[in-house]
């Protein structure tokens, strides 16, 4: 049946019409001129008016061939309603030269022409298909009376008896179309509304990623900011370097002691032109990139960002794992995650404290855990159930707008893991501090040449 399929047809209704009408229009076309050509090599008699239904039945056969080319031609009503118009008027033509009574056995085939009209053309064709048997059926009595030279109030009779009976089968239709119909144009309905607001969906969906990247960039922006004074600061201490090697090299007494002193200068110059292109990469808004990498490798390559961050007063501890500890995230927002938490920590933390950063491989629940934790106050048991909500601070305004934790929150579960809030009593020898656990599933080591690669291109 797959041969039958017309998917050029855009109705729905006529699209799922068009195999099972297509194969009745070809037995129509086929099987009738078949029947003549037995009929006529049998010998017997040829019956008055047997000629007018030869020809009425070839022009049937025919016609249904050619709306079988039709419908393959995505044309489906033009060949339905042709085929209908001259079923009806052939109909008549039949029933009024040869009576009615000649036509008793094509009753079921006129049936089917009520069904077709009714359910795949409509309510109206169906009502002008009844009209035509309707009026066949009379000019047949009236005809009939005629030619059997009988009183035409049987015949009449004969025919209101018939036209109720094809009036019970067209109301039976005409009543089940509708409900068809019906239930149709709701579902269609029902399928606009979802393709409408799967629509709205994606386009927010498309906003809500567009917002997170610009939030994600601004989140950057403020870790750079927070990083600047750090920053400065270490420029300060590489531009001492370099005046005192300069010094060093003007007041030399020997070619090697200039020679070391302008390597010193060199490497100064390296220092800080390392720290700038680490800053600049970082804040750069670039696409997330998922990738397995060693946390224990990034948390060590982060350390003077995290510092920067801090600010000299607060002491900053690292526990590497011993272990690798391959994650698949994105790298630079996996950094980001940190920063965010250690400037948390450093607003906590005014008058200095500590920070420290450990982490844990369980190789059993593939697990990834990253513990952070200051040394400041804690949070109030009273905001506990607020620390993740998006817009939620406790800062003065104008110093944060309460998304750091939320924007991480949100990318811990992104790449399969939870960012959570580790709450603990504080002791009488030590303040209750903050401390927060990234836990992230484990991902299959990295190819090494390919990291290389990756690391060369960034």
């Amino acid at each position: 049946m797959s041969w039958f399929q017309v998917p050029a047809i855009d109705d729905p209704v006529d699209r799922r019409n068009a195999p099972i009408l297509q194969v009745a229009l070809l037995v129509l076309g086929t099987i009738p001129p078949l029947l003549w050509l037995y009929r006529m090599g049998t010998g017997i008699p040829w019956r008055p008016g047997e000629t007018l239904s030869l020809a009425i039945s070839l022009v049937i056969s025919a016609l249904a061939l050619w709306s079988v080319v039709l419908i393959r031609r995505a044309r489906f009503q033009r060949a339905i309603r042709q085929l209908m118009f001259v079923v009806a008027a052939l109909t008549i033509v039949s029933h009024a030269v040869n009576g009615m009574s000649v036509h008793v056995f094509q009753m079921p085939v006129q049936v089917l022409w009520l069904f077709i009209a009714g359910m795949m053309i409509g309510r109206s064709a169906l009502w002008l298909m009844f009209g035509a048997l309707v009026l066949a059926l009379f000019l047949g009595a009236v005809g009939e009376a005629r030619i059997e030279q009988e009183p035409a109030d049987h015949l009449l009779g004969d025919a209101v008896i018939r036209s109720v009976m094809f009036l019970t089968i067209a109301l039976v239709i005409d009543r089940s179309v509708a409900a068809l119909r019906e239930s149709l144009d709701e579902a269609l309905a029902r399928g606009r509304a979802l393709e409408l607001a799967n629509a709205q969906l994606q386009a927010e969906m498309a906003a809500r990623e567009q917002a997170q990247t610009r939030l994600l960039h601004a989140q950057k922006m403020e870790a750079v900011g927070r990083m600047a004074s750090g920053l400065a600061h270490d420029f300060g201490h590489l531009l001492a370097l370099v005046d005192g090697y300069a010094v060093q090299a003007r007041n030399a007494t020997g070619p090697q002691v200039r020679a070391d002193a302008l390597e010193g200068v060199s490497s100064a110059a390296r220092r800080a032109r390392a720290q700038v292109g680490k800053l600049m990469h970082f804040a750069r808004q670039d696409a997330p990139v998922l990738e397995a990498f060693d946390a224990g490798e990034v948390l060590r390559e982060v350390v003077p960002m995290l510092r920067q961050t801090l600010g000299a007063a607060v002491r900053l501890c690292i526990q590497p794992p011993a272990a690798p500890a391959m994650v698949r995230a994105d790298r630079e927002q996996f950094v980001l995650v940190l920063l965010n938490i250690a400037a948390n920590a450093a607003d906590a933390m005014p008058d200095g404290g500590s920070f420290t950063v450990t982490t844990e491989v369980d190789t059993a629940a593939g697990m990834v855990e990253i513990g952070m934790r200051d040394s400041g106050p804690g949070i109030a048991d009273e905001t506990l159930e607020r620390v993740f909500e998006p817009f939620y601070t406790t800062k003065p305004q104008g110093d944060g707008a309460g998304l750091g934790l939320a924007v991480s929150r949100d990318l811990a579960v992104d790449w399969g893991g939870r960012l959570e809030y580790v709450a603990e009593r504080a002791s009488a020898t030590e303040p209750r501090g903050a401390q927060f656990r990234l836990v992230l599933p484990l991902a299959a080591p990295c190819n090494p040449h390919r990291r290389e690669a990756h690391q060369s291109s960034r």
